[in-house]
């Protein structure tokens, strides 16, 4: 036999508990409020002193597709509730392993991004940094032949650390 007592603290439970959550959560680990329904996302113009041609408009849509295809946010052109905006600070060739004929044996390429990053529902949550991340490779491979591959790379890697620090809360 069911005890009235045990179900009615159940539902109980379960009701307080639905009440209580008021994030809302997706599998990427998006903790994102429910009133967040938009998302917007600048051009980010590169302030490099060396400039790769195509690093700003790959940058800007590859955060406006981890949004678009990890989140439930519509993508608007401005005023989102979350906004992003930004500058590429930095893109470096710099050696990493010197051989010991003084040649370097690896080099790094190196891209910092500063973002400022507006929550409209949450200003505790605004942020204005610089994210840097970098890969290594081989200095006797042409870079010319690497630059696409690490710059995916690296991108790809700047982008989950700006989702993380953003909505992620990470």
């Amino acid at each position: 036999m069911i005890n009235k007592g045990k179900i009615l603290a159940a539902i109980v439970l379960f009701s307080l508990f639905q009440v209580g959550c008021s994030m809302k959560y997706s599998f990427t680990g998006a903790s994102i409020s429910p009133d967040v329904k938009t998302v917007s996302v600048a051009f980010f113009q590169n302030l490099a002193p060396i400039v790769n041609p195509t690093l700003s408009s790959y940058f800007t849509e590859e955060l406006k597709n981890r949004f678009a295809t990890q989140t439930k946010l519509n993508l608007v052109s401005d005023f989102g509730d979350l906004n992003f905006s930004g500058e590429i600070r930095d893109y470096q060739i710099s050696p990493v392993t010197i051989q010991g004929n003084e040649t370097a044996a690896q080099n790094r390429l190196s891209i910092s991004i500063r973002v400022k990053y507006v929550n409209m529902k949450d200003p505790e949550q605004n942020f204005d940094k610089t994210f840097s991340r970098f890969a290594d490779y081989d200095s006797r491979l042409p870079f010319n032949n690497l630059e696409g591959e690490l710059v995916r790379e690296i991108v790809e890697k700047l982008v989950e650390d700006i989702f993380n620090s953003s909505v992620a809360n990470w």
